[in-house]
């Protein structure tokens, strides 16, 4: 009698952690990182109760546990919460629990916070995934034929490759015509494209931080006139775990990561956007205040690899598509010339959009060679027509298209610091890769 009551109870724990997990949508995943908090985010399928226990790494005597929230409709059923009983420098093992009960995922989740390292040792050795161009199909509302996304194991490639943090540069979901002019088309897309199985493993061990560019702002190439980008600009803030969006007064998702000694200036290439059509005004891609702001904060910033995050090409020569050179060329030869003029060291630009990858090098006189890293896509379609763009300013061989994501390797002493650049295919394996060092930006 005592092993059938025994029995009982175990089928009734094990179903009640099935049904938990049943409740699980997608995540979790890790956001920011600093040195004394980390946020966690997942979504659940409806109403639910939320929280994260975490411990440090080899230590799970000592338990720590987050704030406990309910998921709503109203906000997706997404919970965000802060891991705030945490150390600089430490790895820590985290576990979800929904509605009470530990939910299981087949794959580690831990986290980690940044070392606290100035004034005391080199900067920290990291590594930085980037990519651009994430397209989920669905059926039911893509547009009629072959499906444009495919090749989703390369979120498996990036997790293998175990990078510290994933910059997501623009297009990470693909908006449909049933989706835009409303809150829940929006919340739906989102929800379904980051539900994908393959990209779980990914979302629970790496920090992930992410621009917006036209497919998860509105329509196609839309620019500020689009009525409904307070919902999409709610949609992404609940989406995705930046440590802040809209610095300075700025309404949009402008923000700045840190990560050791790089920063990260992560621009709103749509919010304020003069539309491509205009023809009677100078236009803007940043906005005035935006750009002022940027070149307030590259002036002001430290750190010895500044990293201009845009979801277009800023130096391509080539007027054609959403370029910099074709949309506002003004605009693009009056951020050069201010980063020049103010004497700013480190600028790297780095950017998505365009469906290929390539580096591109402007020489300046006088002073160090601007480059720009373009990464994409990830699992969009490929534009196989791209090397045949006569773009001036392509490194040789640099030019990729197949789907692909890169790695940048920051490493060496402080006065030695070399950035590396590695492109992969979608199975991991090398394409091409290039070494910049840090004094060869000064």
């Amino acid at each position: 009698m005592k092993n059938i009551v025994l029995l009982f109870l175990f089928l009734i724990h094990a179903s009640l952690l099935l049904a938990q997990a049943d409740l699980l949508q997608s995540g979790p995943m890790l956001g920011y990182s600093d040195m004394k908090e980390v946020l966690l985010w997942v979504q659940t399928k409806s109403q639910a109760k939320v929280k994260f226990e975490y411990w440090e790494k080899g230590k799970p005597e000592t338990k720590f546990s987050t704030e406990e929230i309910y998921t709503t409709k109203h906000s997706a059923f997404v919970a965000k919460v802060i891991a705030d009983k945490v150390e600089p420098g430490r790895r820590y093992e985290y576990a979800l629990y929904i509605n009470g009960q530990k939910v299981e995922r087949p794959y580690p989740l831990e986290f980690q916070t940044q070392p606290l390292w100035q004034w005391r040792t080199d900067p920290p050795d990291f590594t930085i995934a980037v990519g651009s161009c994430y397209y989920a199909n669905e059926e039911q509302y893509d547009r009629p034929g072959r499906g444009y996304g495919s090749n989703y194991e390369i979120f498996k490639a990036i997790h293998a490759k175990r990078p510290d943090l994933m910059l997501w540069l623009g297009d990470n979901i693909y908006l449909r015509e049933p989706d835009w002019n409303t809150r829940e088309g929006i919340f739906h897309r989102y929800t379904h494209a980051r539900a994908l199985p393959e990209l779980q493993p990914l979302l629970a061990s790496t920090h992930h931080y992410a621009i917006w560019d036209d497919h998860d702002y509105g329509p196609n190439d839309h620019n500020r006139s689009f009525w409904n980008k307070e919902t999409t600009l709610e949609a992404f803030k609940l989406f995705w775990g930046n440590p802040a969006y809209g610095v300075a007064g700025l309404n949009g998702i402008t923000g700045v990561a840190q990560w050791g000694d790089v920063e990260i200036f992560l621009l709103d290439n749509r919010y304020n956007r003069t539309p491509n059509e205009r023809k009677t005004e100078t236009r803007t891609i940043l906005g005035e205040a935006q750009f002022q702001w940027l070149i307030d904060a590259l002036a002001s910033s430290k750190a010895t690899f500044k990293l201009v995050a845009i979801g277009g090409q800023v130096l391509n020569t080539v007027a054609r598509y959403e370029t910099y050179e074709n949309i506002a060329p003004e605009e693009k030869a009056r951020l050069i010339k201010a980063i020049t003029d103010e004497d700013i060291k480190g600028v790297i630009f780095i950017d998505g959009d365009r469906h290929h990858t390539e580096l591109s090098k402007l020489e300046r006189k006088g002073t160090y060679p601007l480059y720009d890293l373009t990464v994409s896509p990830l699992t969009a379609g490929v534009s196989v027509n791209a090397a045949k763009e006569e773009n001036a300013l392509r490194v040789p061989e640099t030019i990729v298209t197949e789907h692909n994501f890169a790695i940048l390797k920051f490493s060496g002493k402080q006065k030695e610091r070399v950035l590396t650049i590695t492109i992969y295919n979608k199975d991991g394996n090398t394409i091409w890769s290039r070494e910049l060092k840090a004094q060869d930006l000064q």
